[in-house]
């Protein structure tokens, strides 16, 4: 009979080795796993059924993706785990020892408890709308708060290098800026070019961008329940294409704010946006609270 090396099994012969027993733990959205075999740490996406089998897929902070068995083989703090379907619902995650999981924040990190938010650094996050601005809020504002650094939105990056003459970045005064659409030849990346070129730029500002037409794009598909983002033919306003896509009011302003509004009450987290979008937001935070920064 075959034995299964992450938990009880029945050995040639009747004989059951002894073993503390391992707790179930529910694969409930956002639990923290690692994947003893492979070391691979994510957050629960959601469970699948793939060829009868129940599968746990997890994200890392980096947007990488891997699917696992549902069962033995996992850790939580460090300690074996057997993982479970989600529970219908569950006031908080519990460790091996029985103590609460350490919460996190919405972009994955560790939250620190009663801590107060840091005075404001000189340096700043620049994102080109108030759209953009208020998803970088909702996933990373917690962790911007503790480290002091403001998000400020731009209204469009034409006047980039201009505005960064007026910031006067330094050293102690940083600037880390996120360009929708900045793919290289675009109009967006001539732009960056030019902005770094601005006296106190080079070493001090980071300009850094998502592939996308629009933030609104770096919201996954599946989170909002369909394949693929709508096509919007050239020529049409691209927001109140997407609207009318998703079959959704769009005509007009305050349609497309209430679209977005809609659009944002889906995101909870950092693993229901794409992967460009999170490894850049990241490298800004940390160049801003580098060392010396």
């Amino acid at each position: 009979m075959e034995w299964n090396s992450w938990g009880p099994g029945t050995l040639d012969g009747g004989f059951r080795p002894a073993a503390r027993a391992v707790p179930d733990v529910p694969a409930d959205r956002g639990t923290v796993l690692e994947d003893a075999g492979t070391g691979f740490t994510g957050a629960v996406l959601r469970v699948e059924r793939s060829g009868g089998v129940h599968l746990v897929v997890l994200e890392d902070r980096r947007g990488r993706t891997r699917s696992f068995p549902l069962g033995h083989g996992f850790l939580v703090d460090g300690e074996p785990v057997h993982v479970v379907p989600p529970a219908p619902s569950r006031p908080a995650a519990v460790g091996v020892t029985g103590r609460a999981l350490p919460a996190r924040t919405a972009s994955g990190s560790i939250r620190v408890e009663n801590a107060r938010a840091r005075t404001a650094r000189a340096s700043r996050i620049w994102v080109e709308g108030v759209h953009d601005a208020e998803l970088v809020e909702k996933v990373w504002g917690e962790d911007l708060r503790l480290e002091g650094i403001v998000v400020e939105p731009l209204h469009g990056v034409d006047d980039l290098a201009a505005a960064i003459r007026e910031f006067s970045p330094g050293p102690q005064r940083r600037l880390g800026v996120l360009v929708d659409h900045l793919v290289p030849g675009s109009k967006e990346q001539r732009i960056a070019d030019e902005a770094l070129r601005v006296p106190g730029a080079r070493g001090n500002v980071l300009i850094v961008g998502h592939p996308y037409v629009d933030v609104w794009q770096v919201i996954k598909p599946s989170v909002l329940g369909i394949g693929a983002w709508p096509v919007v033919p050239r020529g049409r306003d691209w927001k109140t294409g997407i609207l009318e896509g998703l079959g959704w009011p769009h005509r007009t302003t305050e349609d497309v704010g209430l679209g977005w509004k809609r659009l944002l009450s889906h995101v909870r987290s950092y693993a229901d946006l794409e992967p460009s979008l999170l490894g850049r937001v990241e490298e800004v935070i940390d160049f801003l609270t580098a060392p010396g920064a």
